[in-house]
C-alpha cells in the first residue's frame, strides 16, 4: 500500500493559476496551468479544480491544500481587495476550500510562498536572511529575516510592489500614483516600451510586433536593439535603487529573483547589481547578493505552498 502523503499547492496570479501536487521530497507528481480570467468567480476554479481525475484520486493521501494569491492574508485566510485579480472585494478563499475539499488549507501572499519554495527546494538553502523579488503582472516580495518569513501585524508584510519610486508617477491598479510594479513588472516593461520617447524607437526591432509582450523586449535587447536596451536598462535602474532602499529595512544577505523577466539570467541581474551597488548604503555596499531562482524550470509557488503545508501541520 502507498502511504505517500501530497500537498495540493497552488499559485493564483493576475495572469495564470498554477497548481500541483508536490510530494515531501519536492516532486510535483502533476501540475497544471490554466487563466485566471477563464473563472469569473473563485467558486467557480474551486469547483473546477475538485473535478480534476489527478487530483480526485489523491484526495485521501493529500496532506493540506496551500495557496498563494496576492494580497493574500496568511492571518484570515482572505484574499484582501486584489488590484490584479479579477475576483474583487475581501475573499474568504480558505473557508470556501476548506467547505468543498474538507481538507485544512493554508492561505498566504504569492510572493511568500516563492520565499518558502526557495528557501526548501531552491537556491536559498544557504540562506537566514534574504527577499524574494516575484516579477509578474505585477511585483511581490517575501521576507526571510532569521530563518523566518516575516508576515507582519496584519499578514500583509511583503507588497514591496506598492512602494512608491516615483512621485505622481505611473496609475496602479491599487488606486496610487507610481508605485514599483507599474515599472519593474513584465506590464511595466510593456507600459515603458509604450511610454518612452527615444530617437531609436523608429529603427527599433520592437516596432514590428503586432502586440508586443515583456518576453519579446528582453529578447530584442540580447539582440542588440537600442531601444529595447534603454527599457530593459530603465526598468534595472528603478529596480536596483529600490533594492538598495529596502536593504536599509531588512539586511539581507541576497534578493533572489524570480519570474517572466527574471529568466533573462546574468543579462537582467548584472544590470539590477550595478544599481543595487550604485544607490547603496557604505554599510551595504559588495555585501548584498542578486541571485536568480533556481525554480524556474519547476514552480517555485507551488513548491513553496506545499512546503507550507508540511511545516505547518
Amino acid at each position: 500500500m502507498d502511504n505517500k502523503q501530497f500537498a495540493l499547492g497552488i499559485d493564483i496570479g493576475g495572469t495564470n493559476i498554477a497548481f500541483g501536487l508536490v510530494d515531501q521530497q519536492g516532486n510535483i507528481e502533476f501540475e497544471k496551468s490554466v487563466p485566471t480570467d477563464n473563472f469569473e468567480k473563485p467558486l467557480d476554479f474551486i469547483k473546477y479544480l475538485f473535478q480534476i481525475k489527478e487530483i480526485e484520486k489523491k484526495l485521501g493521501s493529500i496532506k493540506g491544500i496551500g495557496i498563494g494569491a496576492p494580497n493574500g492574508n496568511h492571518f484570515t485566510g482572505t484574499i484582501d481587495f486584489a488590484p490584479n485579480l479579477r475576483w474583487k472585494g475581501c475573499i474568504p478563499l480558505k473557508e470556501m476550500f476548506e467547505n468543498i475539499f474538507n481538507i485544512t488549507t493554508i492561505l498566504t501572499n504569492d510572493a511568500n510562498a516563492a520565499a518558502v519554495g526557495e528557501k526548501y527546494f531552491g537556491c536559498a538553502k544557504d540562506l537566514k536572511n534574504f527577499v524574494t523579488i516575484t516579477l509578474g503582472t505585477g511585483l511581490g516580495s517575501g521576507i526571510y529575516i532569521n530563518d523566518n518569513i516575516i508576515y507582519g501585524e496584519h499578514g500583509y508584510a511583503g507588497e514591496f510592489g506598492h512602494i512608491r519610486v516615483i512621485p505622481n508617477g505611473r496609475l496602479c491598479k491599487c488606486g496610487r500614483k507610481g508605485c514599483l510594479e507599474t515599472y519593474a513588472s513584465s506590464t511595466g516593461v510593456v507600459r515603458s516600451f509604450l511610454e518612452l520617447h527615444s530617437d531609436n524607437k523608429i529603427t527599433s526591432a520592437l516596432i514590428r510586433y503586432d502586440k508586443i509582450t515583456a518576453k519579446e523586449i528582453f529578447i530584442e535587447a540580447q539582440n542588440g536593439d537600442p531601444f529595447a536596451n534603454e527599457i530593459i536598462n530603465y526598468t534595472a535602474e528603478i529596480l536596483g535603487s529600490a533594492l538598495a532602499d529596502f536593504c536599509a529595512f531588512s539586511d539581507p544577505k541576497a534578493f533572489i529573483l524570480f519570474g517572466g523577466i527574471a529568466q533573462s539570467g546574468d543579462f537582467f541581474k548584472n544590470k539590477v547589481q550595478k544599481e543595487l551597488e550604485k544607490n547603496s548604503l557604505t554599510i551595504f555596499k559588495n555585501k548584498i547578493e542578486i541571485r536568480i531562482s533556481t525554480l524556474h524550470d519547476k514552480n517555485a509557488a507551488i513548491l513553496g505552498n506545499a512546503a507550507s503545508v508540511f511545516l505547518m501541520q
